[in-house]
């Protein structure tokens, strides 16, 4: 697997952000940012993975696996999101309340 630096800048661009947001948002200084933008360094797995979590894309995307850029995974914060939290937490744990819980989203689309 090679990282895609291209990838990057385009997720970066689409986003509508400078290399120094996009490295604030990361936690890293700019120049770093932009040694991976350029390819001149290669991010360690876990540097691709936060970036793919905090740019709404997988680590897959990056690495060119796939040309889906959608994430394949949402986290959710018991501190940020306490209530959808405790709701994921309880249907995980109970398959009854995650089939009515489906139930009731489906009718609420309609």
């Amino acid at each position: 697997m090679e990282f895609i630096p291209e990838r990057l800048i385009e997720l970066r661009t689409e986003l509508g952000i400078t290399r120094a947001e996009a490295a604030s948002r990361l936690n890293m200084s700019a120049m770093g940012y932009g040694r991976y933008e350029k390819g001149e360094r290669t991010p360690s797995y876990q540097t691709v993975y936060y970036i793919a979590k905090t740019f709404n894309t997988s680590p897959d995307y990056l690495y060119g696996i796939t040309d889906d850029r959608s994430a394949a995974t949402i986290t959710i914060s018991s501190e940020t999101d306490p209530d959808l939290f405790l709701l994921v937490s309880q249907a995980k744990e109970d398959k009854h309340f995650l089939s009515r819980l489906i139930s009731y989203a489906e009718g609420l689309k309609k």
